[in-house]
């Protein structure tokens, strides 16, 4: 038996995508599985380097099929370097699979999993949805008019379809599988599994130690960190808020690491509103990536309310595992905002909620030892629930039919203890 993952990236790349299908497939391959991605030759963010077609690195076979380079920026154009996309994926795993085998398939590019559906039914094979988003519905709540009425219903209907049609949906957390459920799909074809951060190598850093924070001079600034993409799922207007109320608090620095179509917006309202005390950097490597979580006192993770069940900032779990505490902005009954409330672990401001967010900042300025406190609840909250070892043993079951009676009743245990309600 094979498993098969489709996804449009995978390592090296530096998209959160990529890289937990990278590790969740080179786990499997070390463990002895036989596992295929099935991927696009394009980079990420050079779309004028080109990867090998065929590669095998740790295990795992890589068939990278060719796209088109339009870039990045534009809707339009990143729509059309999907196309070529769908077809040759579809024809290298249509050409791949066999009877037994297990095909799961990822949310990038949209809806590959319809196309991964028919697959499966012409070969015999196991069907996975590993949902990292779920559109049409995000292309409409961010205002792409090709998620909205009559186009976006007639694309979810052809969706679920491709839902209900799959032996599991994995879904990334509670609202997101609630969403799922109410498209008619059976239960027991619905599981949870959250995302991960390296647990291992992420871990929290005392301050003295922390070379990033020496080398860019945040020593004796309480830090307010965002680290990830900048996309449109993403609020910013309540932090840049927050932040001008802080503008003349010398205690505080803005933080900002990465990238995404909303970073210029970010740069220029910063600028025209002459907010100083902001620093901005590229991704880093996963090699300093402990090292620039921890550089912050206080992490920020937004995502625009009407995305709630929909999309789930993976970012909260590298955050979690650097011991760190989380301000989130969105709605409060979303999925981030419920477990930062079960857990102790920071606080949940509405869209708009900038003063309540510049209040907070200021306590946690004030009181570090109960920055501190909060973040150790975030990483204990990480080590009971939200840990790699414990996202691969249910990835395992459910793709391989392994289970560890014993972990499995103490993971029951824990999520009926917190209040959880979907396995």
């Amino acid at each position: 038996m094979t498993v098969y993952f489709i996804n449009r990236f995978f390592y090296p790349h530096h998209s959160a995508t990529s890289q937990l299908l990278s590790d969740l497939a080179f786990h499997l391959a070390e463990g002895g599985s036989s596992v295929c991605v099935i991927t696009a030759q394009v980079c990420y963010r050079d779309g004028t380097r080109m990867l090998p077609a065929l590669e095998v690195i740790r295990g795992v076979a890589i068939r990278r099929v060719a796209t088109t380079r339009f870039g990045m920026p534009r809707l339009i154009m990143r729509a059309f370097d999907c196309l070529p996309f769908y077809f040759f994926a579809t024809w290298e795993a249509l050409r791949l699979a066999r009877k037994g085998d297990v095909i799961v398939a990822k949310t990038d590019p949209p809806l590959i999993g319809v196309f991964a559906m028919a697959v499966a039914r012409l070969r015999g094979a196991r069907f996975v949805n590993w949902l990292q988003d779920v559109f049409p519905e995000v292309a409409a709540g961010v205002g792409v008019a090709l998620g909205k009425r009559p186009f976006g219903s007639m694309i979810a209907a052809v969706r679920d379809r491709s839902l209900r049609a799959a032996d599991c949906n994995v879904a990334l957390g509670e609202r997101m599988a609630e969403f799922v459920l109410s498209r008619g799909v059976d239960r027991r074809r619905v599981r949870v599994i959250h995302n991960w951060a390296d647990d291992e190598a992420i871990t929290p850093i005392a301050a003295s130690t922390n070379r990033f924070t020496a080398q860019f001079g945040l020593h004796g600034k309480f830090v307010v960190g965002y680290s990830g993409n900048l996309g449109r799922a993403h609020h910013f207007d309540t932090i840049l808020d927050a932040a001008h109320l802080l503008r003349h608090d010398s205690r505080v620095m803005f933080l900002v690491v990465g990238y995404g179509i909303q970073l210029a917006a970010v740069k220029e309202a910063v600028a025209r509103r002459g907010l100083c005390a902001f620093l901005f950097l590229p991704y880093q490597p996963r090699e300093r990536l402990a090292y620039s979580l921890n550089a912050a006192q206080l992490h920020l993770v937004t995502l625009s309310p009407q995305l709630e069940g929909l999309v789930v900032p993976s970012k909260f779990y590298g955050i979690a595992a650097a011991g760190r505490p989380v301000a989130f902005i969105g709605d409060k009954d979303g999925e981030i905002a419920r477990v930062v409330s079960r857990h102790g672990c920071g606080r949940t401001f509405e869209v708009g909620e900038s003063d309540g967010l510049a209040d907070y900042i200021r306590t946690l300025a004030a009181h570090p030892e109960e920055a501190a406190r909060q973040g150790r609840n975030a990483r204990a909250a990480l080590e009971r629930h939200y840990s790699k070892a414990a996202a691969f043993g249910l990835w395992k079951e459910t793709l391989l039919g392994t289970k560890d009676a014993a972990n499995e009743e103490e993971r029951l245990r824990r999520m009926r203890r917190a209040g959880m309600t979907l396995p």
